[in-house]
């Protein structure tokens, strides 16, 4: 049986079942499996399969004990249209991968909807009710709450940076008023919010089973790995990928594809003006620094938490470096780690003044208008050592940010329906949120 193991060496194994419900490990690492059903996704077929049922086959294929729980349930519940990824070609050899067609119009939704039903049906089985709280820079809290809103098991508060979202952003999270949803504006950045978050799930003072929703629960990267073997399907060849990058937990999945034999070459990681994964990548050191506000926001972070599994799997233990990281604020790979990591991963950061100068040459060139983060994916300045199809991600619609897009392109304009809002605002401090939530829920 497959078992899953902390990245920080506790000696405690979970299975599947106990995975889907699980957050951070009792020595604060995050948790990956031991191995894998099938060993080459590069194997599996999708024939006559809906995209829906290819997803549950890989899903299968990474632990086949997951058959039990996604074999007759719909795992995209909050889908109008097909969830099957857009995949357009803007030139010979550039494409595009659209993922922002959910119900909160980003790329969260096609991992959140899968995890969300899939512990809802956990919870129903254990016959209790789960508290699921999460950390967002934008995408990931309005994602959580659509897949969980309609639960009767879970009950789910959202953390997000009080005035570092874009108002749609907030607004997609803050508009669903409903009993089971709490959401929590931070006086703080997002790192405060994810800090608080990690804190909560370790002491758990809640006497309930509490669900980790965020990138930290690794049936995430089961549903983002889901869509990089669909891709590789779509060519001949192997591929490259450029990603925005915020929390890893996206460029992570590519990786751990690439791992399990999906025929992807280089990765090309996007930062903003937050350009902490751009220095790591380059340097093979890790150090944070002070959060800047941008118009890229879901990547405004300077501690990314998927990381860790990178780490681990470059390091073999990922203990020593986040001690080093703790102690001294910052942590260097090995140079041999450093050398594999640059094998594959390569990186450039934008400030602000440079993603909306990409996003009016991507309207001027092409005809798209695209948002501030994919804008850092599709730049001209992605360069790979091999003349192999590119595909960039797009995580996000560009309605998200209307704010930013209209002023540099007059043609778009859009008229987003204000409804009446409810949140907190609270000092970023873990007792006084975790006081707020037990009066609340």
């Amino acid at each position: 049986m497959i078992t899953y193991q902390s990245t920080r060496g506790s000696s405690k194994k979970l299975s599947f079942q106990d995975i889907i419900l699980s957050g951070v490990a009792d020595d604060k690492g995050l948790y990956l499996p031991t191995s894998t059903t099938v060993e080459n996704l590069s194997y599996l077929t999708q024939e006559d399969l809906s995209y829906e049922d290819f997803v549950k086959t890989i899903f299968i294929a990474l632990d086949e004990n997951s058959a039990k729980y996604v074999e007759g349930l719909s795992i995209y519940p909050g889908f109008e249209i097909s969830p099957t990824p857009v995949l357009k070609e803007i030139e010979e050899n550039k494409y595009v991968m659209e993922l922002f067609h959910g119900p909160t119009k980003s790329f969260k939704d096609y991992a959140l909807q899968p995890l969300g039903a899939i512990a809802d049906k956990r919870l129903s089985e254990l016959g209790e009710k789960g508290l699921v709280i999460v950390a967002t820079s934008g995408d990931t809290g309005s994602a959580a709450i659509q897949a969980v809103k309609n639960s009767k098991n879970i009950d789910i508060v959202v953390l997000h940076p009080h005035n570092k979202v874009s108002e749609y952003q907030r607004r997609q999270m803050t508009e669903v008023i409903q009993d089971n949803v709490l959401n929590i504006a931070i006086e703080g950045s997002y790192d405060d919010c994810q800090n608080i978050v990690k804190k909560l799930l370790q002491n758990n003072s809640f006497n309930r089973k509490v669900v980790s929703l965020n990138s930290i629960n690794w049936l995430r990267v089961m549903g983002q790995t889901a869509y990089y073997v669909w891709l590789t399907k779509q060519f001949t060849s192997p591929i490259n990928i450029a990603i925005p990058s915020g929390n890893f937990g996206n460029a992570y999945s590519a990786w751990f594809g690439r791992n399990n034999g999906l025929p992807i070459n280089e990765i090309f990681c996007t930062s903003n003006v937050n350009d902490v994964l751009t220095r790591f990548i380059s340097s093979g050191n890790l150090e944070p620094r002070e959060t800047i506000p941008s118009v890229a926001p879901s990547m405004d972070i300077q501690i990314p938490s998927s990381l860790e599994r990178l780490i681990y799997d470059l390091e073999g233990e990922a203990e020593s470096f986040y001690d080093q990281l703790q102690s001294q604020k910052i942590a260097n790979l090995t140079e041999e780690s450093t050398a594999e990591l640059q094998n594959v991963f390569s990186s450039l950061s934008f400030d602000d003044e440079m993603i909306l100068k990409e996003i009016e040459l991507f309207y001027k060139n092409y005809g798209w208008i695209i948002d501030p983060h994919t804008a850092t994916a599709l730049s001209s300045s992605a360069s790979f050592s091999s003349n192999l199809p590119v595909v960039g991600v797009a995580t996000a619609s560009p309605e998200k940010f209307s704010n930013v897009i209209s002023k540099i392109i007059d043609e778009f304009t859009i008229e987003n329906k204000k409804n009446k809002e409810k949140y907190l605002v609270l000092k970023a401090n873990s007792l006084l949120v975790e006081n707020t939530i037990q009066e609340h829920l």
